[in-house]
């Protein structure tokens, strides 16, 4: 049985990643039905990410269609996801200029997802390496945000990073850790390039000890919250198909680990997502 999340303090939550066009949800939910759980549960902000060239184009027209439905603001990112690299071609990379071009007149906030994804390598790891590359020169040469997908990967990663941090072709704050599963030294090292970690359901995994440490060693304005829906549903709901709506128990965990109020944990994200995506 779902628990249905009700916020009852005054801060807002801004769930930074959910794919809410995801077909998961065909047969249970519409996205009026997603953004009024939402609403109900003081989630205000949604960014939707993308992972190929069609769930880009899905993530912007549902920014455009659905903005401000129920009262909710929402976004959206381009990009190519690592198992999709094997399939990112010159007119892939074409669509992507075009719509960092266009970007906040079209609620593009971002590029991502990308990265590399060494766990089930859908794309050979040589293809990968060379599509995350081509993102990052994209996102150096327009001046946006990424958001990063690394997973059994952080070796390679890293290294793809530090190369570009040295080049100065970083961002002051060039992106967020979607998801971060490394470890404490890495994501210390991700911090001190300018990044934000987001922290999404696994947080509040009982067997999850090492995202908790990074989670408590991650200064305030570097941490920004997720629900990666319809995916890495958060306990209590764990297993069930994910909703923004439950970042609120993102939110609360975190407030455990830090040792503040959820309103203050709600509000300090809601605030350093505004921030990382420049929403006003």
């Amino acid at each position: 049985m779902r628990e249905t999340v009700y916020y009852s303090g005054s801060a807002e939550f801004f769930d930074t990643h959910a794919h809410i066009y995801d077909r998961k949800y065909t047969d249970c939910s519409t996205v009026e039905d997603i953004l009024r759980r939402c609403r109900a549960s003081g989630v205000t902000s949604v960014l939707i990410p993308a992972d190929s060239e069609e769930t880009s184009r899905a993530a912007v027209d549902m920014a455009n269609k659905y903005d401000g439905c129920e009262g909710i603001a929402l976004y959206a990112s381009v990009g190519v996801h690592p198992h999709e690299a094997k399939d990112y071609t010159p007119d892939t990379e074409a669509y992507l200029r075009s719509a960092l071009e266009a970007g906040k007149t079209q609620k593009i906030m971002a590029l991502g997802e990308i990265g590399l994804d060494y766990y089930y390598d859908l794309s050979e790891r040589s293809v990968q390496r060379e599509v995350f590359g081509k993102q990052l020169e994209l996102a150096y040469e327009y001046d946006v945000p990424f958001i990063l997908h690394e997973r059994d990967a952080t070796g390679d990663c890293l290294d793809i990073l530090r190369s570009f941090y040295k080049a100065g072709k970083l961002r002051s704050l060039p992106g967020v850790c979607h998801c971060c599963s490394c470890s404490l030294e890495a994501s210390q090292e991700l911090i001190k390039m300018g990044f934000y970690i987001g922290f999404d359901g696994p947080l509040t995994f009982k067997n999850n000890k090492k995202t908790p440490e990074v989670a408590r060693n991650t200064p305030w304005d570097r941490i920004v919250i997720e629900t990666d829906s319809p995916y890495l549903t958060p306990e209590p709901n764990r297993g069930l198909i994910n909703e923004p709506c439950h970042v609120a128990y993102v939110c609360a965990k975190l407030a455990e680990i830090k040792g503040v109020t959820i309103d203050e944990a709600a509000q300090i994200t809601y605030d350093n997502g505004k921030i990382l995506y420049g929403v006003k």
